[in-house]
């Protein structure tokens, strides 16, 4: 793998508004068009380009952590996939809500560790009441775990299962969820994280590798080699583990002035113990090239064995247990059975997900007394406060002497012929996708349970 500095000419100490930002972008992405991999190459972007944040900080999936939290409720394996697909499409609320970004390229041995206090409110999914309810029996009213609309209420939100927005001072009962995610390797950047929350016996891990191309007009960013998705394991229900595989992403309207992220590809959720599978065809475009982000879906009973079907149209009706449709960056619904979601009268279509109302739920950081120097938060501080005192070029200097810090340390390595290891994680990448903690990670995490944020005997 190669490193390269964008050669085109800034005067970084003059702010530029955002549409030169952007001409200096394209000018800089036009040398790397037939590149295979821009991650691979691993461009260093002028500091008026970068956003102020480590990316081992951005990069991460607890956008509502509420959702996350509220997996594996239900004692109904569909009502579990669900509860698994309420999460996936709240992952992605930093995009949804906020413009595209280009956080710090993170360094070798570079940790990030938080906790959110998650809200312990999430709706309850229920399918055997909708069911009971679409066949007249009982009152003829959805259980209490739908909240169901009254007389005025727009149809298209009859039902809805949808997490609400995370407070920032909860005032019902929480739970904690910890975090902890460690470049794991250089070449090719590659980081491990885990996800645990005891309380609810539920924790995620995986590897986030990403390949990303210039094709002239958009940048295609695809999962890399070692991302296998994110697996989610329920503890108490006997290991049941979900693996989630990403879609590839664009990144577009760069000639236009206007970036954003739109998605047109396949994603995967696969059950093997509940043999439960879920299809997201999300479509990219529509008339005239305009951006739909509509995303139709599918949960089908399948053969682990025999998991060959990948697109929706393959799955025969008779395996069909639900369908889901709408727009992934505003609401999604969810349909009972083999027929489309369009015919389904609205008051039978549930909102599984509406993002309209949610934002980014923050997180609670170690204070920075508490932080080790290859800490993310500590690592970039001085590049960070620059770029938020506007001084481009300090923060460009800073940034450069770090990384040749980075540079004289792997040198330091080869000379010595010495193998770098991860920390917190037995192994840099895995060709299973899921990483294992090692018994500092354990550590690491049991501490941030109690809130003590202490790194003594790790270092």
């Amino acid at each position: 793998m190669t490193s390269a500095s964008s050669s085109a000419h800034v005067d970084e100490d003059v702010p530029q508004n955002e549409g030169s930002k952007l001409k200096t972008f394209i000018s800089i992405l036009r040398k790397f068009i037939g590149v295979a991999d821009l991650a691979a190459v691993r461009f260093s972007l002028p500091s008026q380009l970068l956003e102020p944040t480590p990316n081992l900080e951005y990069w991460n999936y607890l956008d509502n952590p509420s959702a996350f939290a509220a997996i594996g409720t239900s004692d109904e394996p569909l009502d579990r996939m669900l509860e698994v697909l309420r999460f996936w499409f709240t992952k992605d609320l930093k995009y949804v809500k906020g413009k595209p970004c280009k956080p710090y390229n993170s360094c070798l041995g570079e940790f990030f560790r938080c906790n959110w206090e998650a809200e312990d409110n999430a709706p309850r999914i229920d399918t055997k009441s909708l069911t009971a309810a679409g066949s007249g029996s009982g009152s003829g009213s959805s259980s209490s775990s739908v909240k169901s609309a009254k007389i005025g209420v727009d149809p298209r939100t009859a039902s809805t299962v949808s997490v609400i927005q995370t407070a920032t001072n909860p005032a019902g009962p929480t739970v904690r969820i910890s975090y902890l995610t460690e470049q794991t390797s250089h070449h090719p950047p590659v980081s491990a994280f885990y996800v645990t929350c005891p309380e609810k016996g539920l924790h995620a891990r995986g590897f986030d590798q990403i390949s990303a191309k210039f094709t002239g007009t958009a940048i295609k960013v695809s999962p890399g080699e070692h991302n296998l998705g994110i697996f989610i394991t329920l503890e108490r229900r006997d290991n049941e583990t979900y693996q989630l595989k990403h879609p590839a992403a664009h990144l577009g309207g760069i000639l236009r002035g206007s970036l954003s992220v739109s998605v047109g590809d396949y994603a995967y959720v696969t059950c093997p113990q509940t043999k439960l599978k879920a299809i997201l065809h999300y479509i990219e475009e529509g008339w005239l090239g305009r951006a739909q982000n509509k995303v139709e879906g599918v949960i089908f009973k399948y053969d682990p064995d025999k998991d060959n079907k990948t697109r929706i149209k393959d799955v025969p009706d008779s395996d069909v247990v639900a369908r889901l449709g709408g727009v992934w960056k505003d609401r999604v619904v969810f349909t009972l059975g083999p027929n489309p979601v369009d015919s389904h009268p609205p008051d039978k279509q549930v909102t599984i997900i509406d993002l309209n109302p949610l934002a980014v739920a923050p997180k609670s950081l170690p204070p920075k007394e508490k932080q080790a120097e290859n800490e993310s938060l500590t690592l970039w501080d001085g590049v960070t406060q620059a770029i938020l005192s506007k001084q481009f070029s300090k923060a460009t200097n800073v940034k450069v002497e770090l990384e040749e810090k980075q540079r004289e340390k792997a040198r330091e390595r080869e000379h010595s012929n010495e193998a770098w290891k991860p920390v917190f994680f037995d192994q840099a990448t895995d060709k299973r996708g899921t990483p294992d903690l090692t018994e500092k990670g354990r550590l690491v995490l049991e501490r941030a349970q109690k809130e003590d944020w202490s790194l003594e005997g790790i270092f």
